[in-house]
């Protein structure tokens, strides 16, 4: 990029009729839909989200494919960031032993007294 911000104007448009041409011939070459990878999307996405003019020179996919992506993106990450955290909370090792010495010191105690005596020594699990 700063490269480019050397260049002439002329040199910059001229490159850009290149990549335009290699885009025509890509077209006709294969008439089928390109393969994107999701790195692809990524950046097609991002690029099109950070430069909104950008939107005018795509040629291999319509705009709308690439707002698409970008909303899925968006979609699948808030989606993978509000999951579930399914099940309890782990109870630490050390108080899983306490809970089975007392269990086999006093046979006659069910979970509800092992239950009432970590909470008077200041244990809380569910």
């Amino acid at each position: 990029m700063v490269i480019d911000l050397l260049r002439s104007r002329v040199a910059l448009e001229a490159e850009v009729l290149v990549l335009r041409q290699q885009i025509n011939v890509l077209r006709r070459t294969r008439p089928k839909r390109p393969p994107f990878i999701s790195i692809d999307r990524l950046i097609l996405g991002g690029v099109c989200r950070l430069f909104p003019k950008m939107y005018d020179a795509l040629a291999i996919v319509r705009p709308d494919t690439v707002i698409r992506w970008h909303r899925a993106g968006f979609r699948s990450y808030w989606r993978w960031k509000s999951r579930r955290r399914c099940g309890r909370p782990a109870v630490p090792l050390e108080i899983r032993r306490l809970i089975r010495e007392m269990s086999i010191a006093n046979p006659l105690w069910g979970a509800p007294r092992i239950h009432g005596e970590l909470l008077k020594l200041g244990t809380e699990i569910g």
